[in-house]
């Protein structure tokens, strides 16, 4: 009489475990959930004095001392600012993520340009949501060079500069070789994001914190994104 063949023992212990992990749609949601409970619970915990001290120091360490209307620098640095800030202006940044997507429809890779008008247009409603959640008011402390209407926490220039810049960037990915191309990729976009960042403040337009906070949330944002990329995307190819 033959001995019957073993049971897959090892197979039925990948499936059971496989049926008892949490599908990814939800932890990116809980991610996304996290995110924005974060950036809110620093919006209120800027209100600390320390924090707002930070901040105070912070701005007036790019003015002439004694002189809070007049910026550090030659004559010609306020103009050149406000040229590196447009860059993380919401038409600019606009401009960028429809002609990347156009670009992206017409190399037939269709999914990526909805990854890349989904992750910039949710991100920037994000910004907006908590803008007008926390409402914290413009930067009084010293003389704007431009100006500004909407809430100052986060940043939006910040945000979504790193959400655009920072998801393009991972985009190249997969078109550029070898992890230096790639960190070059990362560092100029980071690069950008950095300054747009620092012309806020430069220009009076934002607290730090403002910055530091859409920063924070706008790479996060981006490197969740570059995870449902990898994860819904890159693997079907």
């Amino acid at each position: 009489m033959e001995t019957p063949p073993p049971e897959p023992v090892v197979a039925l212990k990948s499936e059971a475990a496989s049926s008892r992990r949490i599908p990814w749609p939800i932890v990116a949601l809980a991610a996304v959930a996290l995110l924005l409970l974060g950036l809110v619970w620093f919006g209120h915990a800027i209100m600390d004095d320390d924090v707002a001290e930070m901040d105070r120091a912070i701005m007036l360490a790019m003015r002439v001392s004694g002189h809070p209307e007049q910026p550090l620098g030659p004559h010609w640095l306020p103009s050149a600012v406000r040229d590196v800030t447009a860059l993380g202006s919401s038409t600019v940044l606009t401009m960028v993520v429809v002609f990347t997507a156009c670009f992206l429809m017409l190399q037939r890779r269709f999914r990526s340009a909805l990854l890349v008008v989904a992750a910039t247009s949710l991100g920037g409603l994000a910004v907006t949501f908590v803008k007008a959640l926390i409402a914290r008011s413009r930067p009084d402390l010293v003389d704007r060079l431009m100006e500004e209407t909407s809430h100052s926490f986060p940043s939006g220039h910040a945000a979504n500069s790193a959400i655009v810049y920072l998801t393009l960037a991972t985009l190249l990915f997969p078109l550029v070789r070898g992890w230096r191309m790639r960190g070059f990729v990362i560092a100029v976009a980071m690069l950008l994001v950095g300054l747009i960042g620092v012309s806020r403040i430069y220009l009076g337009v934002h607290w730090p914190s403002d910055v530091l906070a859409g920063w924070a949330f706008g790479s996060c944002w981006a490197l969740l994104w570059w995870g449902v990329e990898l994860k819904l995307f890159r693997k079907t190819t």
